[in-house]
């Protein structure tokens, strides 16, 4: 097994905890994160790092309930282990308790150089190194909303639910790429001037023993297992080919992954020429805040595409975080208005206002704009006579496998 104690910090180690743990029937875990632990590495360097990890352990070694036992699990995190048997509020009133002590102490590690610092505790209660787990759940739970807190883990809470539910993505994915699972389907837009369909928006779902999942259902767990560049790989290819023997336009759905990975341009040119689609008939429709596509590299990779004839769409604009200033910078070719100001447009003000203003800026700035969730023939009326380019929803057809003629 090794030396059981931390060089660094004189606490005992990972090594030492799991073998405690192993033989427990009853433990109370705190395990305690520093929160941004980087930024003092970062701004100060390792060893001034090193030296408040030890002041750390030491002040932890204070504030932690007398009849408990330390250890430190790995570089920045640090765990308490009591054996008492332990109330719910007991159990917070430890960890706040820590949590406040921290907060009023200040570490001097040389002369210049004082630091505050916080932590976050996960508590878990169980037997075996299980807890463990729990435990750092319950830290990532609580780091998705805040920090110098701490939180209990519960079974049934939505955050691991959501955990289950990614980790059951994660093999289905895997499983729809090796069984050619992933099938791209179509939605019609229609075009509010010359009354016809004249594009689709090519969509991704996972067909499976009869049942189609949508990509709401899936799209985390394929961030997770970056797999999220072979998905919008499989829908510019199938898009292409179904498109390759009609004259629509069609827009493709990427994500700033898609960007980062800076593999777009090869893949589209090469879909292009094998299909015989001229790129200005595919639209890249951009699924993520117009805020995060200002890094160079990004704005570059854009700007190439576009001298090569594709064009440039930002999806449901208007929602809290659009930002109207960067758009016009951006100027993209299309703008999808957010689908929750069309689905209210007859019975909320707000929502009309919204739309009358993006229908007067992209007149203005050349943008042509699309309506989401049309679902009526009211709003489809209200939709033309506010003067918006394009209608997109359930009143001209769900997503299908196949094109439909209207």
């Amino acid at each position: 097994m090794g030396n059981l104690y931390d060089s660094l910090t004189n606490t005992q180690n990972r090594f030492a905890l799991m073998k405690y743990l192993q033989n427990l029937e009853h433990a109370n875990i705190f395990l305690i994160d520093i929160d941004n632990f980087n930024n003092i590495n970062n701004a100060y360097g390792f060893e001034i790092g090193d030296m408040a990890l030890v002041e750390i352990a030491r002040l932890i070694g204070i504030a932690k309930p007398s009849i408990s036992k330390l250890f430190r699990l790995n570089s920045d995190e640090f765990v308490v282990v009591c054996l008492d048997a332990m109330s719910s509020k007991r159990l917070a009133e430890t960890a706040s308790s820590m949590i406040s002590f921290f907060d009023q102490s200040e570490i001097a590690l040389t002369d210049e150089i004082d630091l505050k610092v916080s932590i976050s505790i996960g508590i878990a209660i169980g037997s075996g190194t299980e807890t463990l787990n729990h435990a750092r759940t319950a830290i990532k739970e609580l780091r998705e909303h805040r920090r110098s807190s701490y939180k209990m883990y519960d079974p049934n809470s939505e955050f691991i639910k959501k955990q289950q539910e990614n980790i059951y993505w994660i093999h289905k994915i895997k499983d729809a790429f090796e069984k050619e699972h992933l099938v791209t389907y179509y939605q019609p837009i229609y075009n509010n001037k010359t009354k016809k369909i004249e594009k689709y928006e090519c969509l991704i779902r996972i067909f499976d023993n009869g049942i189609l999942t949508p990509p709401v259902r899936f799209m985390e767990a394929s961030k997770l297992t970056g797999t999220l560049s072979l998905v919008t790989k499989s829908v510019i290819e199938q898009s292409f080919k179904k498109f390759s023997s009609t004259d629509y336009e069609f827009s493709i759905n990427i994500t700033s992954t898609d960007l980062y990975l800076d593999y777009l341009e090869e893949q589209l040119l090469k879909c292009a020429k094998k299909y015989g689609i001229k790129p200005s008939r595919v639209s890249l429709e951009m699924l993520e805040n117009i805020d995060t596509l200002n890094t160079p590299e990004i704005l570059a990779q854009l700007n190439s595409l576009r001298y090569h004839g594709f064009k440039i769409s930002i999806d449901d604009f208007g929602s809290e975080s659009s930002n109207f200033s960067r758009l016009l910078e951006f100027s993209p070719d299309y703008i999808k208005i957010d689908g929750s100001f069309i689905k209210n447009i007859l019975t909320d003000k707000n929502s009309l206002i919204i739309v009358e203003a993006l229908v007067l800026l992209c007149k203005k700035s050349s943008i042509k704009l699309i309506a989401e969730f049309v679902h009526s023939a009211d709003v489809q009326a209200k939709v033309e006579e506010l003067g918006v380019d394009y209608s997109q929803g359930y009143h001209f057809g769900e997503p299908r496998e196949y094109l439909v003629s209207v």
